[in-house]
């Protein structure tokens, strides 16, 4: 399946993008007549003719729709901080992507080593991931924020904080809902400090552990992730 995402589609007649109509003609060698796929990342997946391979204005004929393609049953909310190491942030979008993830929000925290971050890098990487896993929604990426505003905006009743103080003895398993929306806090390398954790509290954000291993940030993150979807199909009702 040749997937193009297409966010910007409104009609039955669409061009490629220059960067796309040159992948779609010269590196996949597609011509007139041959059918690809366009995601528009809100669930809308377009069936496709090629009515004109041209290498910079690639045009197509839409011939079908589906709408809510591979939407998720649940909704996923992984809310981390950014490591140092670019590369490792990257990588967990990309995974989330592939498993599935309905928004990311990034974290600054007190023991964060990144105080700032770009996310236009990592959207180029969801989108990928996105395509190449074949899925109809592009996930929320949300700016950079401090810890503290997000504790105060975030639905605390849905929210748990992962860290690694003796208290956090629960897993997500034992306050997971089957049908409501989750949000998962995974902190720095250093952890969330005592008055983040306090605050989360206070805000009613409950604790939670990933296991007795001590993870990476990034695979905190990705572990969270899987963790809810495994959690869905084992309560989703028959």
């Amino acid at each position: 399946m040749h997937l193009f995402y297409t966010p910007d589609i409104a009609s039955d007649i669409f061009t490629l993008p220059e960067d796309e109509s040159k992948h779609c003609t010269r590196v996949l060698r597609l011509q007139h007549g041959d059918t690809v796929y366009l995601v528009d990342g809100v669930g809308g997946m377009y069936t496709a003719i090629i009515q004109d391979a041209h290498p910079k204005r690639c045009q197509l004929q839409v011939i079908d729709k589906q709408v809510e393609f591979g939407k998720l049953p649940y909704y996923v909310h992984i809310a981390v901080a950014p490591t140092k190491n670019m590369d490792r942030m990257e990588w967990f979008v990309e995974k989330a992507v592939e498993i599935g993830v309905s928004e990311i929000s990034f974290l600054l925290c007190e023991h964060s080593e990144r105080r700032e971050l770009k996310t236009d890098r990592l959207e180029k990487i969801a989108i990928s991931a996105m395509k190449q896993s074949q899925k109809g929604y592009l996930p929320l990426l949300n700016a950079l924020q401090s810890y503290q505003r997000f504790v105060q905006t975030c639905d605390a009743k849905n929210t748990f904080i992962a860290h690694l103080e003796d208290d956090a003895t629960k897993s997500v398993k034992d306050y997971y809902r089957h049908g409501l929306p989750h949000c998962i806090m995974i902190g720095p390398e250093g952890d969330f400090s005592k008055n983040e954790i306090a605050a989360a509290y206070n805000a009613g954000i409950r604790p939670v552990t990933l296991g007795q291993s001590r993870l990476r940030t990034e695979t905190a993150a990705l572990v969270a992730c899987h963790t809810l979807h495994v959690l869905h199909d084992i309560y989703e009702p028959l």
